[in-house]
């Protein structure tokens, strides 16, 4: 053995020119320091032990603040209140263009009848708004006519309805998560759009990962062992071995997989080091040759892959620190198959054929012999997740329709009267029950049926959340209207009845719909597919509701009353018994009021009024309402994928394998448009990282920004095709740009022609003795090429192959990356660098480092006046993250705005519009308040169900706020009134139906369903309740608006009121 008497170079040496990535001493890498970690403008005090967010400090302050005021003037207000002062209504004289309407109040039991005796000229009326005025005079004469014309309404427009449902014949769901949640004007798609036409689309992934199980202190032992990898090599025969057949051909992994370089696929797995053949394990030395191939995997000719490539051991490693690599405790095999832009052409169809094959061997035989090593094992596909969301879709059907039969169940049942045992297979209403529910399902059917026709088609969301939306309020106009008929005089003839009631109740609940129907529509221009497509459907679902309640709901109702005034059976209203209904035996005046309306009168408004607890309920629930606020920003954006999985599915433990056990982020490229290489552009020094490239030039910024991965989320200095390119044709690359004697390319020494290979060696050949370098220094211009030298000599680059002897050649490694279509005019429209990010184990994760590229691109593209974007195959998914708390406002903020501008213009009131903005908003932040709480993110399905509790607390609102409007006497008196006629419907018609429905949800096999549906719709009902027959009454009793309701003297010459209107 001798010395070698050699020369020896740092990297960092100017004269080698070495580029970032390969060598971080470089002069142009570090001539600026690298950039430090952003700070987080967090901003947070320190209360003893306690750290609190300065937000929440605030939010506790002012609430201080805000309570001492508010319970002050409360004990100022008691105090100047002790002597109870009595007031006489003044008689009033309506004004001409006034509307006056005269209710048959029911007597006031406090008040003696002597009293009333004294005033007979004096009646009650109310005088309405200019909208409501028109609205009662129609629906009296309305009610009227549908009384005398039931069969008429009913079949019309129950037929018009079903001529809708007939588009249910062009019924498609949705299920491709880019056109969920990907709007069309989307940066994200766009960018994908153009990388996939002008690069190649991103390759399809298969994956496997093996690991052991950790011992009982929690460490893993490490998997790279004889036994493991001889069990790795039985696994790949099996997965070799599949054949899936797609329209009468059998697919095998050769015939999809990606093959970079000649005929083997690019399977990312360490029998790599063996050129993925059992035979060569021994003979290249076994687990010797495995540690060696750790340490020079990049230059050890023996250690090069099938696909003639260096195999990283990270990428198919895992559960290691470092670079220990035989402490790894995880295999992980990758599969990257060949992608199309049209999912629906055949090699698409092929690969997921390939792929439910491959998924099925997984299960059947991979999976038990894995664990029959004391293994453990977790698979994936690239169809996988959507074929487990179809799965997801069928899996909780009977726990969804078990909780709409619980539902269906308790509305037949609480529309009858249970007063007496002995009538009430009479006065039932288990019949009414289930038309009205009928018509609720037809309405969904009919929106999701136009919609349809049209060409729109559906998703998952509508067919989960548009038939709860729609019964909670179909469900709550039903107990209004019957409530409201029931509480008639009996004396008085069906049509009298029903006219006075749909008076009665007509435009709280016209008003209600109206602002449903105008804030799910406003939701319509959202850009987010799945929620435009939700507000659109769900508006309409909500109109057709509204349309049938007073149409054909009403027109039933007749004839459930006919039904049981003529002593009828409920349910078979053929069968008649004889005897009395039950009803005349009440007396001439209203039907006995049920139990719920009892409660409230009797028990709910008397508390309720008491000082003490009004000051009590304000102060607890502006408490909530302000902690809410300052819960907001603990709500974080995204949707973890075990979640959205059904509990028994497969990719639970694969996602939990995936954080735990890799090393590498995705991949993400850093796309460069219209670069301009020509000699008078400097736009190729301002992208290059090799010598005489710009410091603060695209690569070396990259290269840098890896140096502070925390904040970047860029792992390592990106693969560039240009330094390679300029390596390649460089003078010093002697065995890689040659041309023969002819001027055409000349491939290195050791690749054919040049080498005659024999037995498996290879001798130089004659072939090649003439060729020579492609330029000298002279000939290039700073050792850069002219444009005719970069057009010509390009091509050449991208369809070298490498070997030992020239390793930057670019076929395989840069096929992709280069668009070379028109570069001829000297600019390359499309081409990529590629890196990875970091390893993403959270959501946040992946939107942080989506925010992080497009920060970083953007910041490039100023500097360099170059148009630069990264994209990475999930930015696709997460832009909504990006920007889902400015959707959700906007979303809320129209809604809760045209809530706001209906009952404005509906009831003429400032006041109380006001007043019902104020609740509802407090409804949906003390909805998020609950989110923040119970760890529920914000995504579109909670944006769904945010717009959806507006929808819904306008039900608990709008209804009791109408009432206290109407009604006359003090704030208490008209609270107490208002509660007693509206507030049992109210419970009875959301609250307890809700709660048996979503109390059923808790059972489902899907954990979104017990996140997003269960809880929150939980939350959703018990905060409307609280907030609406809690809250609301006792802010009317203290500062609601004054009565519409007015005295006037009864003129015995001319006409009653009651007839005009």
């Amino acid at each position: 053995m001798k010395p070698m008497n050699v020369s020896t170079y740092s990297c960092g040496d100017t004269s080698l020119g070495c580029s970032c990535g390969d060598c971080p001493n470089s002069a142009v890498c570090s001539s600026s320091a690298s950039p430090a970690p952003p700070k987080k403008s967090s901003c947070s005090v320190r209360i003893g032990s306690i750290k609190a967010k300065c937000v929440e400090v605030a939010v506790a302050i002012l609430y201080v603040v805000l309570v001492s005021v508010f319970l002050g003037w409360g004990f100022f207000y008691k105090k100047r209140k002790t002597s109870p002062v009595s007031r006489t209504k003044p008689l009033v004289n309506v004004p001409n263009g006034g509307i006056i309407r005269r209710v048959n109040s029911r007597k006031d039991e406090n008040i003696p009848m002597q009293m009333l005796e004294d005033v007979p000229q004096i009646t009650n009326g109310v005088q309405l708004s200019i909208v409501q005025g028109y609205m009662s005079k129609f629906y009296r004469r309305y009610g009227t006519w549908v009384a005398r014309n039931p069969v008429l309404v009913l079949c019309s427009s129950v037929g018009i309805v079903l001529v809708l449902c007939l588009g249910l014949v062009r019924f498609q769901v949705e299920t491709r998560p880019e056109k969920l949640w990907v709007g069309p004007g989307s940066r994200a798609a766009k960018e994908k759009q153009f990388f996939d036409t002008h690069l190649s689309p991103f390759y399809r992934i298969e994956q496997l990962i093996i690991a052991t199980i950790p011992d009982t202190h929690g460490k893993a032992p490490s998997i790279v062992t004889d036994s493991s990898i001889n069990l790795l090599f039985d696994i790949q025969k099996k997965v070799d071995a599949i054949r899936a057949n797609y329209s009468g051909s059998m697919v095998s992994l050769t015939d999809i997989c990606l093959k970079p370089l000649g005929n083997d696929c690019a399977t990312q797995s360490i029998l790599q080091y063996f050129k993925m053949d059992p035979q060569n394990y021994d003979s290249f030395g076994g687990l010797d040759h495995v540690e060696y191939c750790f340490q020079h995997y990049t230059s050890a000719e023996t250690c090069s892959s099938a696909f003639k490539a260096p195999l990283e051991p990270s990428t198919a490693l895992g559960g290691f620190s470092g670079n220990n690599y035989l402490e790894a405790s995880a295999f992980i095999v990758t599969y990257p198959v060949n992608n199309e832009i049209d999912k629906e052409g055949n090699g698409t169809k092929r690969a997921v054929a390939w792929e439910k094959a491959f998924i099925q061997l997984a299960k059947d035989e991979l999976l038990p012999l894995v664990q029959s090593r004391n293994l453990t094992l977790s698979f994936s596909s690239e169809s996988s997740v959507e074929e487990e969301l179809k799965r997801e879709s069928t899996a909780d059907a009977i726990t969804i329709l078990i909780s709409y039969l619980v539902m269906f169940a308790y509305i037949s049942l609480t529309l009858g009267d249970t007063s007496r045992l002995s009538t009430c297979y009479i006065s039932s209403k288990v019949l009414l029950g289930l038309s009205g529910v009928m018509l609720v399902m037809l309405s969904v059917l009919a929106s999701v049926g136009f919609f349809s026709a049209v060409g729109m088609k559906s998703t998952l969301i509508i067919m989960e959340v548009i038939p709860f939306l729609v019964l909670a309020v179909g469900v709550d106009n039903m107990c209004i209207l019957v409530h409201a008929v029931k509480r008639q005089q009996v004396e008085l003839p069906i049509e009298g009845r029903i006219s006075n009631a749909l008076v009665e109740v007509g435009p709280s609940i016209t008003l209600a719909s109206l602002s449903e129907v105008l804030a799910f529509a406003v939701g319509s221009f959202i850009p987010m597919p799945a929620c435009r497509v939700f507000s659109m459907f769900a508006a309409l679902a909500v109109l057709l509701d509204f349309l049938l309640q007073v149409t054909a709901f009403v027109a039933l109702i007749v004839f459930d009353f006919l039904r049981a005034e003529g002593n009828r059976v409920d349910c078979f209203p053929c069968v008649k018994v004889s005897g009395s209904n039950g009803d005349s035996e009440q007396g001439s005046h209203q039907q006995k009021p049920g139990l719920l309306a009892r409660y409230m009168k009797e028990i709910h408004a008397p508390i309720l009024n008491i000082w003490g607890v009004k000051l009590l309920v304000i102060c607890a629930f502006g408490a909530f309402t302000l902690a809410s606020i300052a819960l907001c920003s603990r709500i974080e954006p995204g949707l973890e994928q075990q979640i959205v999985l059904p509990r028994d599915s497969y990719l639970q433990g694969y996602f939990n394998n995936i954080s735990e056990y890799l090393k590498i982020g995705p991949p993400l490229y850093f796309v460069v448009q219209n670069y301009n290489f020509s000699s008078e552009s400097r736009q190729t020094n301002q992208l290059c990282s090799i010598s005489r490239c710009d410091s603060n030039s695209l690569l070396n910024e990259i290269a840098r920004a890896s140096l502070v991965p925390e904040s970047s989320y860029i792992a390592k200095p990106a693969a560039s095709w240009l330094d390679d390119f300029l390596v390649w044709l460089s003078p010093e690359a002697f065995g890689c740009c040659r041309k023969f004697a002819n001027g055409g390319y000349c491939p290195p020494d050791d690749q054919p022609p040049c080498c005659s290979s024999t037995g498996g060696s290879c001798g130089l050949s004659s072939v090649c003795q003439d060729c020579t370098t492609c330029f000298r220094h002279s000939d290039l211009q700073n050792d850069r090429p002219s444009t005719s030298q970069f057009k010509e000599k390009l091509p050449w680059f991208l369809s070298a192959l490498p070997s030992a002897d020239c390793a930057k050649a670019g076929n395989g490694t840069y096929t992709g990356n280069v668009e070379l279509k028109g570069f001829e005019d000297g600019i390359i429209h499309a081409s990529a660098f590629r890196t990875y990010h970091t390893p993403l184990n959270k959501q946040a994760d992946y939107v942080n480092s989506m925010r992080a590229a497009r920060e970083f691109s953007s910041r490039m593209s100023e500097s360099l006046q170059i148009e630069i974007f990264p994209y990475a195959v999930y930015y696709t998914f997460f832009e909504q993250y990006l920007n889902i708390w400015k959707t959700a406002m906007i979303n809320l903020a129209i809604a809760i705005g045209a809530v706001f501008v209906v009952c404005l213009v509906i009831t003429c009131s400032f006041w109380t519009s006001a007043i019902i903005l104020l609740v509802l908003t407090m409804i949906v932040v003390d909805l998020l308040g609950i989110m923040a709480l119970l760890n529920i993110q914000l995504n579109a399905l909670s944006v769904v169900n945010l717009v959806m509790s507006v929808g819904i607390a306008v039900e608990f609102c709008v209804h009791i706020t109408h009432a206290f409007l109407v009604t006359s006497g003090d704030r208490n008196q008209r609270m107490k009134e208002a509660l007693t006629t509206m507030g049992a419907s109210v419970f009875s018609g959301i609250t307890l139906t809700k709660l048996v429905g979503v109390l059923v949800l808790c059972f489902s096999r899907t954990e979104v369903f017990v996140v997003y549906y269960f809880k929150m719709y939980l939350a959703l009902v018990l905060l409307g309740f609280l907030h609406g027959l809690v809250f609301l009454p006792v802010l009317l009793s203290m500062f609601g608006p004054p009565s519409r309701c007015v005295l006037i003297e009864k003129q015995e010459d001319r006409p009653s009121t009651s007839s005009q209107f």
